[in-house]
């Protein structure tokens, strides 16, 4: 044991060396180097656990993901947090727990309607079509790009159950006017906080003002474990719902590896099957495998003790795009912070305006070209993809502001990797493309 321990430290020692030749910083060389729309900051500390992770050859979930989950919980200030391999596995949770038959009358059935906006990412929307229920559109503000609160009671209807929004890139919505509507018509709320881990609205983080919040953790996004992402609430009920739809549906909530943790493992009647039936192989819902590896747990674990520097990296680039950006006032629209909140940037939307004399496509060629990175606002309108034209859903009024979005919109990355020299370099870009560089 103690030449396994010796050779551990020395393989971690080597790790360490290595990651520092990796991971160096390099120069950026303007017109050279790309300016990417995102990435992933990783070091020697990511390394060393991912590689003794490895090295306790538990490989599925285990140590490291207990110390994640609770670690994750304490940072957003919920009771709950439970770990799923994917952002889009973690809306699919999220919206399945509330399709339980343990909720009762407020479970939502197929046919039910779900409220949401057709300009974002989706799979914020796919978990309510792939269950069957109906998505209804509203449209969104152009400044935030989230949803306009004021259109959403007109498409309320006895069907309608929930709503499911995300936080556009970064940027609360309105939280005060949703979570009146909710409570006022008793709907449940799932945060898509994907794009905002770490943003504030009356300085609480979001994600828990709703019942059930969600969170990716693909490289793009705040921290990383390669694919990744978590649901979490404070609803005990909700928790051991979502925890049942993450493990195959199962009843028992038995962590991997333990067994008998309730104390009557043995000894309960679980609808028609003969009592006594192994409590681990109760099944309560139809539901998947989507934990994660011990080695992305590591992975994150590491990570969460960055967060909070590389959410304020976000904020600082930020800033600085959107006060330089301030010469091309007549030529773009820039974004705006939601009253009330402190966003946590996932990227920097430019809107194209109206008779600004170009094309969205012109402008991205022309930055393509000059290896600055950008992207699209997703789905751009959601109803107008291939894959939609043939799937029921609703549309309250003009979605005016969503197929502007996606005609006129696109991001640039703000991730920590970044600094005032890229940033300078995008501007004169822009400002070139535009005109007023020459």
């Amino acid at each position: 044991m103690e030449v396994a321990t010796t050779i551990k430290s020395q393989i971690l020692a080597l790790v360490e060396k290595y990651a520092a030749e990796k991971y160096a910083p390099q120069p950026f060389v303007p017109g050279e180097s790309v300016v990417p729309p995102s990435g992933k900051v990783i070091g020697k500390e990511e390394l060393i656990n991912m590689v003794e992770a490895s090295l306790d050859g538990w490989l599925t979930t285990g140590r490291f993901n207990a110390a994640f989950e609770q670690k994750l919980a304490q940072f957003l200030g919920v009771k709950f947090a439970l770990s799923v391999n994917s952002g889009s596995s973690a809306n699919l949770v999220a919206f399945s727990t509330l399709t339980s038959p343990k909720l009762g009358d407020r479970a939502i059935q197929k046919g039910d309607e779900v409220i949401s906006v057709a300009a974002g990412f989706p799979t914020t929307v796919n978990p309510a079509v792939q269950f069957g229920a109906v998505p209804v559109f509203v449209d969104v503000d152009l400044a935030t790009h989230n949803i306009n609160a004021d259109l959403i009671e007109a498409a309320i209807s006895p069907k309608t159950k929930a709503i499911m929004l995300a936080h556009t890139l970064g940027n609360p919505f309105n939280l005060d006017k949703v979570t009146e509507i909710c409570k006022k018509y008793n709907l449940w709320l799932v945060e898509d906080t994907c794009d905002a881990l770490g943003a504030t609205y009356n300085g609480q983080k979001v994600g828990t003002f709703g019942d059930i919040g969600t969170l990716s953790f693909y490289p793009a996004h705040h921290i990383t474990m390669g694919e990744g992402g978590a649901v979490f609430t404070n609803n005990a009920e909700l928790k051991v719902i979502a925890e049942s739809f993450r493990d195959w549906g199962r009843d028992c909530y038995c962590a991997p590896g333990k067994d008998n943790t309730c104390g009557c493992r043995f000894s309960q009647q679980h609808g028609d099957l003969p009592f006594g039936y192994d409590h681990k192989y109760v099944y309560s819902h139809a539901g998947y495998n989507l934990k994660i590896t011990d080695m992305q747990a590591a992975c994150g674990l590491a990570q969460l003790d960055k967060l909070e520097g590389f959410i304020q990296k976000r904020r600082e680039n930020f800033s600085y795009l959107q006060n330089r950006l301030a010469s091309l006032s007549d030529f773009i629209h820039l974004p705006e912070p939601t009253p009330n909140s402190e966003p946590s940037w996932f990227g920097f939307p430019i809107t194209l305006k109206d008779g600004c004399g170009a094309e969205r496509v012109q402008l991205t060629q022309y930055l393509d070209q000059h290896k600055v990175g950008t992207r699209l606002l997703f789905a751009g309108n959601l109803i107008r993809q291939p894959y939609f034209k043939s799937i029921p859903h609703r549309v309250v009024g003009s979605l005016e502001n969503t197929d502007k979005t996606m005609r006129d919109t696109f991001w640039i990355g703000l991730y920590p990797a970044l600094g005032e020299e890229h940033f300078e370099f995008v501007a004169d870009k822009l400002e070139e493309f535009f005109g007023l560089n020459f």
